[in-house]
């Protein structure tokens, strides 16, 4: 691994809704550095946290049920360190957001999975992937700080 990225006091994950992407990520991190920084997360708007999400991140400990969703709009925190942004649309409005202020921001582009269609089995197989992406990504940015070294869940289909 190249230069230790010195660690940011606070990061922000946005994407569309605050539903899936964002709240995964924070999670994630949350989870591997603990209290070391601040971490939170928002959409364009906000939206319901997706069940999916509840169910994969149960399935690596990481219990969202308490996510409260929010907007740019209504952070109760700005001073971010570090922005990434999960979508286009998210960039659009990180680069806004900062405009008037010094914060670095980083573009993941991080599929919909609840753009997938089929079985229910099927459509968790599709957050899992952006799941297990998200904790690639952040272990490879964070993970010279990382209290945990969390992996992605190895699922183990249950008979039905």
């Amino acid at each position: 691994m190249g230069k230790k990225q010195q660690l940011p006091d606070a990061v922000l994950f946005a994407c569309n809704q605050n539903a899936i992407r964002s709240p995964m990520a924070e999670g994630i991190l949350k989870h591997i550095l603990g209290d070391k920084i601040y971490v939170d997360s928002c959409g364009l708007v906000a939206s319901e946290i997706d069940p999916f999400v509840l169910a994969v991140m149960n399935e690596i400990n990481i219990d969202l049920s308490r996510h409260k969703a929010k907007s740019f709009d209504n952070l109760a925190d700005t001073s971010f360190s570090l922005i990434v942004a999960l979508t286009p649309e998210s960039l659009e409005c990180a680069n806004e957001f900062t405009r008037a202020i010094s914060v670095a921001v980083e573009y993941w582009p991080t599929p919909d999975p609840s753009d997938t269609t089929g079985s229910r089995e099927h459509k968790l197989e599709a957050y899992r992937r952006v799941r297990d992406d998200l904790v690639k990504q952040i272990r490879q940015r964070f993970e010279a700080h990382a209290e945990t070294l969390l992996e992605p869940a190895k699922h183990v289909k249950q008979k039905p």
